[in-house]
């Protein structure tokens, strides 16, 4: 029986940090809204660290291709994303107009938040800050190769 206990232990010792280093840098979500009759409602919530993960795994021709079409833009992108890190709470874009459409992007806590309302969508997204200084600097490795 000591062995039996000994063992649950172990296995729940090891899915608890395995959970804690999966969910370290946060969690990417996604939501999406129709509003009408019969919509659809979305909501995807994926572990950040998944993003860094899947980018080692991705097959090498496809990161070459997308760090190609994105090479003028990941010096800007890396320093930015670093630099929003530092922002505790800002509203970077907050816009209206006369139809009751509204985007409005925000960092708050490392995390950047897109909120885009209408009529017919409402699409809310929160990723955090260093998950997209970290994609540049994987498109940024791929294209030295280029």
């Amino acid at each position: 029986m000591l062995l039996i206990a000994k063992a649950a232990l172990g296995v729940g010792a090891t899915l608890a940090l395995s959970t804690a280093y999966v969910f370290h840098e946060g969690v990417i979500r996604v939501d999406v809204d129709e509003n009408r009759d019969g919509g659809s409602h979305v909501h995807v919530w994926v572990p950040a660290t998944a993003i860094s993960g899947g980018l080692r795994v991705v097959p090498r021709h496809y990161l070459e291709h997308a760090a190609a079409q994105s090479r003028p833009y990941l010096p800007l992108i890396r320093e930015v994303a670093k630099e929003l890190e530092k922002y505790p709470n800002v509203e970077l874009i907050d816009v209206r107009n006369a139809d009751h459409e509204h985007v409005r992007i925000t960092i708050r806590n490392g995390r950047i938040y897109v909120d885009a309302v209408d009529h017919e969508n409402d699409i809310h997204v929160s990723v955090p800050a260093q998950t997209i200084a970290e994609v540049a600097d994987r498109l940024e490795d791929a294209s030295t190769g280029i």
